[in-house]
């Protein structure tokens, strides 16, 4: 059973990298956010808005690893483009225990830049699980989403 709606399936219902050579080169961009839990414990080392341990800044290593992900994205996620992304941005802010990553990332090119910032914000928010779960077992990544793109066929902005 052939299933249209699936773009990386082709005619003989196999496995297939989207050819995307008729559609035009536009500037695409894209966010995404991951949240991770943290504890209290954790939170007691924030300071000056960054977790401070005995490894390095947590948050700034984790927009490091984030954009290492980000520019990798093609060879990590099967028949995903590999692309040169022209930037990759991030932001971090603390809420209570909740730490928010948001990753953008744009090109001028003829694919989005979904996948590299949904990437780059689950990269990050692993990398800061990896740098306190000496403190903790207890972190939660609660939740990876993209929230806008632009572009593309049709522009997508997350309403909640």
């Amino acid at each position: 059973m052939k299933n249209e709606k699936f773009s990386h399936i082709d005619a003989s219902n196999n496995p297939a990298m989207v050819n995307v050579s008729n559609k035009k080169i536009t500037l695409r961009t894209a966010t995404a956010r991951s949240i991770v839990r943290l504890t209290a414990e954790i939170m007691k080392g924030l300071e000056e808005g960054e977790i401070h341990s005995k490894k390095g800044p947590v948050f700034q290593t984790a927009i490091i690893a984030g954009t290492m992900a980000a520019k990798k994205t093609g060879e990590l996620i099967p028949l995903c483009h590999p692309i040169g992304l022209d930037g990759c941005d991030f932001a971090i802010k603390v809420n209570g225990l909740e730490v928010e990553i948001e990753c953008t990332s744009w090109i001028s090119a003829k694919t989005g830049v979904e996948m590299e910032a949904l990437t780059g914000a689950s990269l990050a928010a692993l990398t800061i699980y990896d740098m306190c779960k000496a403190l903790s077992h207890d972190i939660v990544i609660t939740e990876t989403r993209l929230i806008a793109k632009t572009g593309g066929k049709k522009d997508f902005k997350h309403n909640g």
